[in-house]
C-alpha cells in the first residue's frame, strides 16, 4: 500500500522544501527522532499543500482496497496531526505522511485481541466451542481443518462437526481432512439440521471429555435471509464460546463488505483472513478489522495445515508499509 502511496505522492506532491541551508560548516544537522520540529531551520506544512495531498492520498487509498470510513480516519489523523506542523531541516512531507499513517494503521489493529489457548484452558468444564462463518468459497472449511492441526499438535484434543448440510462435498472434504488429521469429524445425512449436527458434535465432545470442538456451517449469503436465520438457530442451540468470521482477503472490499454485515446479522468474536500472504494491496484486512471493531485473530497464509498463523499487527503494519512495487 505504501509504495503506491508513495509513488502518488511523489508525482503529485512534491516534498516540503526547507530553508536554504547556510554555507557555513556550522549549519545543523537534521535533527533525529522523527520529522518534526520546531528549530530555525524548519519549514511549515501549508494547509493548502496537504489538502492537495489529501486528496491524492484518498484515491490511492481507495484502489488499495481500503474501505471509505477508514479513509475517512486516515484523512482526519493526517490533517490534525500535519496541519501548521514543522518539518525538520533535511525532512520531508513524504516522511511525516508515513509516520502519521503507521500510526493510526496500528491504532486500528490494536483492537482487543484474545489468546484463543488460554480462553480454551479456562472453560471449565468444557468443551469449548467455536463457531465458524462466513460465505462459500473463501476457504472456511479448510480453515476449521488448519485450526484443528494447530490445536491438536499443541496437545489439546479436537472434534470437528460438520455444519455445512447442504453441500455433501464439504461433508466428504471435512471427513478427509478428520481421517488426515486423525480428528473425529461428527456428521449428518446431507440436508440434515445443521444445529442438530452442531449439538450432537458437543455432546460427543462432553461424554469423551474432548477440549475443542470446531463448528463448520455453510457459506451464508447476508441477502438469504433463511440462511441467516439457520446460522442464529445454531447459535441458539449451541451458544458457542467463540464465533469466527472467515473472508478471502483477496476479495477486496467484498470482503469488508461481508464481515460488516456478518458482525450486524449475527456478532462475531474475531476474523480469519484466507489467502493474506497475497494480497498485496493489503486495505482489505485493515477495513475489516475497522468495520468491526473485531480483531483478526489468524490469517491463512498457504495450503498446508501448517499455514494458519496468529495473526501479528507488526507483521502486517511492515507488509502495508514495504518497499515493494506499487500495486
Amino acid at each position: 500500500m505504501w509504495a503506491a502511496i508513495k509513488a502518488k505522492l511523489r508525482g503529485t506532491a512534491p516534498s516540503e522544501e526547507p530553508p536554504s541551508a547556510p554555507s557555513s560548516s556550522t549549519a545543523p544537522a537534521a535533527p533525529a527522532g522523527g520529522p518534526f520540529s520546531e528549530g530555525l531551520f524548519a519549514s511549515r506544512v501549508s494547509e493548502a499543500k496537504l489538502d492537495d495531498v489529501l486528496d491524492e492520498l484518498e484515491l490511492v487509498l481507495l484502489q488499495s482496497d481500503v474501505a471509505m470510513p477508514v479513509v475517512d480516519k486516515m484523512r482526519k489523523d493526517l490533517k490534525k496531526t500535519l496541519a501548521g506542523r514543522r518539518l525538520k531541516w533535511g525532512a520531508d512531507l513524504e516522511s511525516a505522511v508515513r509516520l502519521t499513517l503507521e500510526t493510526t494503521v496500528r491504532e486500528i489493529f490494536s483492537a482487543a485481541t484474545t489468546d484463543l489457548f488460554e480462553r480454551i484452558a479456562a472453560k471449565v468444564p468444557g468443551p469449548y466451542s467455536i463457531l465458524f462463518v462466513g460465505v462459500n468459497g473463501t476457504g472456511k472449511t479448510t480453515t476449521v481443518a488448519k485450526l484443528a492441526g494447530l490445536l491438536r499438535d499443541r496437545g489439546l484434543t479436537v472434534v470437528i462437526a460438520a455444519g455445512d448440510t447442504f453441500r455433501a462435498g464439504a461433508i466428504e472434504q471435512l471427513l478427509v481432512h478428520g481421517e488426515r488429521l486423525g480428528v473425529k469429524v461428527v456428521r449428518q445425512q446431507e440436508g440434515s439440521d445443521p444445529a442438530a449436527v452442531a449439538y450432537d458434535a458437543i455432546e460427543h465432545a462432553k461424554a469423551k471429555k474432548l477440549d475443542v470442538v470446531l463448528i463448520d456451517t455453510a457459506g451464508r449469503q447476508h441477502t438469504n435471509e433463511n440462511l441467516i436465520a439457520e446460522a442464529k438457530k445454531i447459535r441458539r442451540v449451541v451458544k458457542p464460546d467463540l464465533t469466527l468470521f472467515v473472508g478471502d482477503a483477496l476479495s477486496g472490499n467484498d470482503v469488508v463488505e461481508q464481515a460488516r454485515l456478518f458482525q450486524s446479522e449475527l456478532g462475531v468474536d474475531g476474523l480469519v483472513l484466507t489467502k493474506l500472504d497475497a494480497d498485496v494491496k493489503g486495505g482489505a484486512a485493515l477495513s475489516a478489522t475497522f468495520v468491526t471493531g473485531r480483531p483478526i485473530l489468524y490469517v491463512g497464509v498457504g495450503q498446508s495445515y501448517a499455514d494458519l498463523k496468529r495473526f501479528d499487527p507488526e507483521w502486517m503494519v511492515e507488509r502495508l508499509f514495504s518497499e515493494g512495487t506499487a500495486a
